[in-house]
């Protein structure tokens, strides 16, 4: 009965681990899609209601939001997995995988919420001001 429930908890990791990585295709492909439409004219104001910049902002926000989401799934991944780690060897490893993704995880919310929390058609720091 336990090895069908390690098993199990390993068949679920692989399944979450799946689940994140498709997430992050998908963003990819609605980021991608999005920032060419940028290059089409008057779209970008027509996406954010902003200009460019802003639509920018919008397409990196939303991938940011999504790998945020992404990331928490492989945590999720990780935790089931060390549910069923043998050696310390795994769970230290996998600890600091999880570390890693948590750090990771942090610093991009700060970095969306600093963004949610600028007005409207302020440039982000580092970002070159439009040249219209």
């Amino acid at each position: 009965m336990e090895e069908t429930i390690k098993a199990f908890t390993l068949w679920l990791a692989v399944g979450t681990e799946a689940a994140a990585a498709l997430i992050i295709g998908l963003a990819t492909f609605e980021a991608v899609l999005s920032a060419l439409l940028l290059f089409v004219p008057g779209a970008a104001s027509h996406l954010a209601g902003e200009g460019p910049q802003a639509a920018k902002e919008q397409v990196r926000l939303k991938l940011g939001r999504w790998l945020a989401v992404a990331l928490e799934f492989e945590l999720g991944a990780d935790i089931l997995r060390t549910a069923v780690a043998p050696t310390w060897s795994e769970i230290g490893q996998l600890a600091a995988i999880a570390a890693i993704r948590t750090i990771l995880n942090y610093f991009l919310q700060q970095e969306i919420d600093k963004a949610e929390r600028r007005p409207p058609g302020t440039p982000s720091i580092g970002s070159a001001a439009d040249p219209r």
